[in-house]
């Protein structure tokens, strides 16, 4: 396996740490005045999210992770496993629940979503960045109803729940920020 030495070492490179597939977050290299220069590293676990700082000595080095974001098409889940599909060359992977944390919320059938890909199995899977989907059930929006906030929640066809403005009706298609959870605009 490859290892990067500390003068090599750069944000975003993939690392493994105790076992476990890591990205450089940041990196900042310290020359005291008195003693040996070291190079101050913060990582990101990319399974359990966990940011941890080490230092790290001129002479040590860091082990390269096999770790692979690829572009997959969401095909379809049977309540264990969600399934994707790579469209190059049609190679399928299936996701647990454990990579697809709060992404399931967001997915319908057919949404190209970025899978990291670790020893050949999903690691983590990231929705795309806007997501359209339909309003099932909501509140009619009364007029003068406007005292807390001016929102009322959405539930869409996949099952999540947002906070839309009181003119958004049922049956209508909505953006949503798949990062933030929130209602971005109506769609024509």
């Amino acid at each position: 396996m490859a290892t990067y030495g500390m003068n090599d070492v750069k944000n975003g490179m993939k690392i493994i740490v105790d076992s476990y597939p890591c990205v450089i977050t940041a990196t900042e290299y310290v020359k005291p005045g008195k003693g040996q220069a070291f190079t101050r590293v913060k990582y990101r676990n990319i399974k359990s999210g966990r940011v941890v700082e080490m230092t790290m000595k001129a002479t040590d080095s860091l082990e390269a992770a096999d770790v692979l974001d690829t572009d997959m098409e969401y095909l379809y889940g049977d309540g264990e496993f969600w399934h994707f599909m790579d469209p190059t060359n049609h190679e399928q992977v299936s996701a647990d629940a454990s990579a697809m944390t709060d992404a399931v919320k967001w997915l319908k059938g057919n949404e190209m979503c970025m899978v990291t890909l670790w020893n050949g199995a999903p690691l983590v899977v990231t929705p795309p960045t806007y997501v359209e989907l339909q309003i099932v059930e909501t509140d009619p929006g009364v007029r003068g109803d406007t005292s807390g906030g001016g929102g009322k929640p959405a539930k869409l066809e996949t099952g999540a729940v947002v906070r839309v403005p009181l003119f958004v009706q049922n049956g209508e298609v909505l953006k949503c920020d798949t990062r933030t959870g929130e209602y971005v605009s109506r769609v024509k």
